[in-house]
């Protein structure tokens, strides 16, 4: 990313939160402050973009969708926002169920336009959230919460990290997050563009700086997306962007791999969700375009 720029990424998931809550019916995960977090301008633009990416997305089909509005719900539906909602939701799940089993504290690894502390305020009452991403994101941020107005917790601690030359350990470490409170972390939407040791590396310095019972929540792809015979179109298409943007996509896992991996750092998978669980629990019997990718899994991994 830019390093004077806030993450593109992190403000089109905040789009993608944003259109589901508005516009969307049931619920996959419901951010209602999402469209908050975008600028009017932003929000038409990105939607003018996105409606016109069924040309890229769906050439066959895209004269189906004449107009912007059925161009763009396609297009967020069945490309954009599955992952990004469906993640969030098991994500959230996970957390509060961790809460009633002792968490006291909650890190969010690329926090990006999360609203998880003004959603849900009572939780804070239990437990300390601390936001860790890049500074100029941050910064974009608590420029747009001060200007909403929102009251920030004690208990939200944000904390600008360059991950691509500070280290995240160091500056939680910094803060008032304690190693010896057991602690929920969050990384999502982020492994695809790490090597296999940049990933297992910060997993072990999750291990490292929390006590036995704390746990992580990562969604991950498997090797088929390198493979363009073995996945789908939309997986095809989610590579390339990637490759095209300039930030693309190098680790894949099988579920056996990754298992004996986090098995030697300290890590055991207390629950892991192929795209077919993620379809049975989050997407079945929608009548829309929603339905989760191919590939795509998700890990909920414990310390040991």
């Amino acid at each position: 990313m830019d390093n004077n720029k806030a993450s593109t990424t992190a403000i089109m998931c905040a789009f993608s939160r944003a259109y589901h809550s508005m516009y969307d019916s049931p619920k996959i995960f419901d951010d209602f402050l999402a469209h908050h977090m975008l600028t009017e301008e932003e929000f038409c633009g990105i939607s003018k973009h996105m409606a016109n990416g069924i040309n890229f997305f769906n050439p066959e089909q895209a004269h189906l969708y004449p107009d912007q509005e059925s161009a763009l719900k396609w297009v967020i539906q069945s490309q954009i926002a599955p992952t990004t909602l469906a993640r969030s939701k098991y994500t959230e799940d996970m957390l509060e169920n961790a809460i009633r089993l002792g968490v006291e504290q909650y890190v969010i690894l690329g926090s990006g336009l999360d609203t998880f502390a003004f959603r849900k305020p009572e939780l804070l009452n239990h437990i300390k959230v601390f936001e860790i991403d890049h500074p100029s994101t941050q910064a974009l941020k608590l420029e747009r919460i001060k200007n909403l107005g929102w009251n920030i917790s004690p208990n939200l601690n944000f904390i600008p990290v360059d991950f691509s030359k500070d280290s995240f350990e160091k500056a939680l470490l910094k803060s008032s997050y304690s190693q010896h409170k057991r602690s929920f972390f969050s990384w999502l939407g982020v492994t695809y563009y790490l090597t296999k040791d940049e990933i297992l590396n910060v997993l072990k310095t999750i291990v490292n700086i929390s006590p036995k019972g704390s746990s992580i929540v990562f969604d991950y792809p498997n090797t088929n997306i390198f493979n363009p015979l073995n996945t789908t179109n939309r997986v095809r298409n989610m590579v390339e962007l990637a490759r095209s943007s300039g930030e693309p996509m190098k680790t894949g896992f099988e579920y056996s791999e990754l298992e004996s991996e986090l098995e030697k750092i300290g890590l055991l998978i207390y629950e892991h969700l192929t795209p077919e669980d993620i379809q049975d629990r989050y997407f079945k019997e929608r009548t829309d375009y929603y339905s989760a990718f191919e590939d795509i899994n998700y890990a909920l991994a414990v310390v040991q």
